[in-house]
């Protein structure tokens, strides 16, 4: 018996032409691998190689005799937004005068800083409400520096409505425009009170700054925290200096441009951007195919020509110059001839399905199956996905596409390798996070973690404790002396195992002929595997939660910055293990709508139905916002 990733198994033996700069993100991962004879895992923290996700938290249960004793697994949680907080003027009104010596040494006395300071007065009754950061950033900024951003003399000067205006459009970002409304004060009225106005224009600055802050907070961070959503999702936080924000926006004409550069700055957002205009401008489906439609080659469909029209209508340069002459001609024909499988084959491939040209359902769904309003709620989660991640997502960098069932590695704008993947089934789902790649292990040992032990191993190690050492296992205690399996009293034992399990480098190993990893508390990793049938699948949800790879040996070379062949020479000489002494970062990442490398974008089923729980995630969001002033 052999034991996989996360659990056990019982098989033997160009986006928009962008070129990103060469970087590397910060590490998302906190912990590191407990590393063990090579890179095992010699205690898997508690919220790793889950189980079927559970609506809360569940203690393991042990009985006398430890039976009933499993690790725990992350769960996805009912996402609560920070409530908004009412915006406390009283420490701006009570700040001093300016003397020679302003609180902020950067901060210049204008003409109107007379005029603000006057007006400071009429916020006491001013309920403005905002999130507890941008509360305290903008009192602590407009303390230190008391004069207008957004006002001249009695009107919203040109930054104001520069701002007003990118506030306006945040819809082609994937973002909610009422979440960023501000009243804008009218012409002035000559009749008018001066004070009046004086207490309206201080009114706006402060709602615009407000809602300058959240825009840009929402721009860069995202409008949730996806931390808070699941155990499965780990990602740093974001720094952002909200006092910083105001101060540049103060000393800048440029608004706009300052607004928008708050956004991620790659060309996979960007390629997002253009296919959410272009849907939102884009009528609903008109061709509307038969989604049980079932057709091999020599038979005939009226289905067919609906079919390819969708192709013709989406083929980008490479499609289009290999099949765009027998689409122009077979287009409208029912009769699935020899000539239109090539056509076939080269969608499915390019959508991660086998390619066997045969039109099922899966391949209808792949070209005519998600509706517009599915694909726009698509793009808009990719959009909020996106500002999880490091603006510039470096190069050259690794990129796991789970729901699409890949790895690529990426460098200087080119995918150099696309392999096919095995991502962890729906009850052992793989975590989405980032780091950055440390070493290749040829020929590895395999660290069981401490959850498989407990989940898998040991019910049956209680009823036959010797059969580890019969499959190639070996089992060391806390001073990393050797045990014999069938020594120890398995049963006496329930949630904690103090001893290791490894399995040694051979044929049968669950990781194949090597791994690369990227250190993370997850214990998730890239690595081969002897169950290459897997790869023929078109749903690849099937591992216990780390990536399996049908080309590992050529990620392993991009990685490495060599050859397959020096991979290969490698691998004849036994176990070993080789540093990557390059910064590349590591995306396992999970999006259901990613553009291709000429800008496409494309989509993929939600394998674990977090679409739904981020949009879930969303809406708390909106419901605490709405109320706002």
């Amino acid at each position: 018996m052999t034991f996989l990733c996360k659990k056990t198994t019982v098989m033997p033996l160009a986006v928009l032409a962008a070129t990103l700069a060469l970087g590397a993100p910060q590490a998302g991962a906190q912990g590191l691998f407990d590393m063990l004879f090579g890179g095992g895992v010699r205690h898997a923290p508690k919220d790793e190689f889950p189980p079927p996700p559970k609506p809360r938290k569940v203690k393991p249960s042990v009985s006398a005799e430890g039976g009933g004793a499993r690790i725990s697994s992350p769960s996805y949680y009912t996402y609560k937004a920070d409530r908004l907080v009412r915006i406390d003027f009283k420490p701006m009104m009570a700040t001093p005068q300016p003397t020679a010596t302003p609180q902020d040494a950067a901060f210049t006395p204008t003409a109107t800083s007379n005029a603000f300071r006057d007006a400071v007065a009429s916020l006491g009754d001013y309920e403005l409400f905002a999130e507890a950061d941008i509360a305290k950033a903008l009192v602590a900024y407009y303390s230190a520096n008391p004069d207008f951003i957004w006002v001249s003399g009695t009107g919203a000067n040109s930054r104001a409505q520069d701002a007003v205006r990118v506030l306006g459009e945040a819809a082609t970002y994937g973002l909610t425009p009422t979440d960023y409304t501000v009243d804008v004060p009218g012409a002035p009225d000559a009749t008018a009170d001066s004070s009046a106005r004086s207490k309206q224009l201080m009114r706006f600055e402060m709602a615009l700054s407000a809602r300058v802050l959240r825009y840009v907070s929402d721009a860069q961070r995202g409008r949730v925290d996806p931390n808070r959503m699941t155990g499965y999702y780990d990602f740093p936080a974001k720094p952002l200096d909200m006092e910083g924000v105001l101060k540049t926006l103060a000393h800048t004409q440029e608004v706009r441009t300052y607004l928008e550069s708050r956004h991620p700055q790659n060309a996979e957002y960007q390629a997002l951007r253009v296919e959410l205009e272009s849907l939102q401008a884009s009528a609903e489906n008109e061709i509307v195919v038969d989604p049980k439609l079932l057709l091999k080659p020599g038979e005939s469909s009226p289905e067919l020509p609906k079919l390819m029209s969708l192709i013709a209508r989406n083929l980008d340069d490479e499609m289009g110059g290999t099949y765009g002459e027998t689409l122009a001609r077979l287009g409208t024909s029912e009769a699935y001839v020899p000539e239109l499988v090539p056509v076939i084959k080269a969608v499915q491939k390019r959508a991660g399905m086998k390619d066997d040209g045969v039109i099922g359902p899966r391949t209808v769904a792949s070209l005519a199956g998600v509706s517009k309003a599915d694909r726009i709620q698509k793009v808009q989660v990719a959009l909020e996905e996106l500002r999880w991640l490091p603006s510039d997502l470096g190069s050259p960098r690794v990129f796991i596409n789970q729901p699409a069932f890949t790895a690529s590695y990426i460098d200087n704008g080119e995918e150099k390798l696309k392999t096919r993947a095995v991502i962890g089934r729906t009850t052992n789902q793989t975590a989405f996070f980032y780091d950055q790649i440390k070493q290749v292990d040829f020929h590895p040992y395999w660290g069981v973690p401490q959850s498989i032990i407990v989940n898998e191993m040991l019910p049956r190690l209680r009823s036959d404790p010797g059969y580890l050492d019969r499959a190639g296992y070996e089992v060391t205690d806390a001073r990393g002396k050797r045990i014999p399996s069938s020594s120890i009293d398995w049963g006496s034992y329930g949630s904690k195992i103090p001893y290791s399990v490894r399995q040694q480098p051979s044929e049968a190993n669950a990781l194949g002929e090597l791994k690369i990893l990227f250190p993370n508390k997850h214990a998730i990793y890239m690595h081969d595997t002897p169950q290459k049938a897997f790869f023929q699948r078109d749903m690849r949800a099937l591992s216990h939660g780390c990536v399996r790879l049908q080309d590992p040996r050529g990620m392993a070379a991009a990685v490495l910055g060599t050859s397959v062949d020096y991979v290969a020479d490698k691998l004849k000489n036994g176990h070993s293990t080789e540093n990557v002494t390059r910064k590349i970062p590591v995306y396992v990442a999970y999006f259901t709508a990613w553009p291709n490398m000429s800008g496409n974008v494309e989509y993929f089923d939600d394998v674990y139905g977090r679409d739904t729980k981020l949009m879930q995630a969303l809406d708390a969001t909106e419901s605490v916002r709405s109320p706002a002033s």
